[in-house]
């Protein structure tokens, strides 16, 4: 009897290990960056995500933003989503020349995910608000603004848009893009748009709809 449920013994062993490989696998997939760590080169941006809990979990929700905005970007012509992400996993590579690479890293990525929320409204979001600068006629701006982290917006300006990071300030919230910014001081709006242009004072002509 004993020498025939060995086998039995065996084949439980077996499948008890097998399943804790598997478990161990699931957890190390769980707790690291959504790329495989064993092609990382030593010292590399990659390699720092892989060392750090907090990074990998950073990588792993860019992958899933990412993902969603592809299938929403499937129809955009000419395509440059993917080109762009390339662009940015070159530019978070130069935090190498950080004194501090996580917190360079780390900032790298969440920019990055506010961006792709907003930009494909995958964050909720409040608006469109419509603003009137400087009463002059075609110096509307729309400004549409998302609950991202940090919070974003996307001003358009005739056939320009522009996307900003927005952060608290003593008197209200300073949003900079590019070459734009749009500040809430004191209950005015202070709108400048291009490079050294002039600030214009703007305030709402249509209500913001309810959420």
């Amino acid at each position: 009897m004993h020498a025939s449920s060995s086998p039995c013994r065996r084949a439980f062993a077996a499948a008890c290990f097998g399943l804790a490989v598997l478990f161990a696998a699931g957890q190390a997939c769980a707790s690291g960056p959504s790329f495989d760590c064993s092609r990382t080169r030593k010292g590399s941006i990659e390699s720092e995500v892989c060392k750090n809990k907090d990074l990998a979990a950073l990588d792993r929700a860019l992958a899933e933003v990412f993902e969603a905005a592809t299938k929403i970007a499937a129809n955009e012509h000419p395509p440059t989503l993917r080109a762009e992400q390339r662009g940015w996993i070159k530019g978070r590579n130069d935090c190498w020349k950080s004194k501090d690479r996580r917190t360079c890293i780390a900032e790298s990525y969440r920019l990055r995910i506010a961006e792709l929320e907003a930009r494909y409204r995958l964050a909720p979001s409040s608006g469109p608000v419509w603003y009137s600068c400087d009463d002059a006629p075609g110096s509307e701006v729309v400004v549409t603004y998302f609950g991202t982290e940090p919070s974003t917006l996307i001003a358009e300006r005739g056939d320009q848009t522009s996307l900003m990071y927005c952060q608290p300030a003593a008197t209200g919230n300073v949003c900079s893009g590019r070459n734009e910014s749009l500040e809430k001081c004191n209950g005015d709006v202070i709108v400048v748009w291009g490079y050294e242009a002039r600030p214009m004072r703007c305030t709402p002509t249509r209500p913001q709809p309810a959420q």
